[in-house]
């Protein structure tokens, strides 16, 4: 077996080793060693306390937040149950009772 990481794109194992990079012969994709190493590791979120946070964990709101569009706020102490984390602008995917879903940063919430 190669040791080599398969293709990001493609997923093909037949990737190979090009002076830095690594190079996919089917999809003609190339990516840094770097890249396919930080690939690897795996994120950690941490709440405003610094807890680690984990999917399916409940947090609560430790500030007053004001949503964009509809005028609305959620209040300081809101409890959110069974957060989903993702990789993106905004760390946490919910559903906010009397909301709907939402997006939330990890800067604002408290692990319970």
């Amino acid at each position: 077996m190669s040791s080599l990481p398969p293709c990001p794109v493609c997923d093909s194992v037949f990737t190979y080793e090009d002076g830095e990079q690594f190079v996919c012969p089917e999809c003609g994709h190339e990516w840094k060693a770097e890249t396919a190493a930080a690939a690897d590791e795996k994120k950690i979120y941490r709440d405003s306390a610094g807890n680690e946070l984990h999917d399916g964990d409940t947090v609560t709101v430790i500030k007053d937040l004001k949503l964009k569009g509809s005028g609305g706020t959620i209040k300081m102490g809101t409890k959110v149950k069974n957060i989903r984390l993702v990789d993106s602008d905004h760390d946490i995917d919910c559903k906010i009772d009397g909301f709907g879903a939402m997006s939330l940063k990890t800067e604002f919430v408290k692990k319970v």
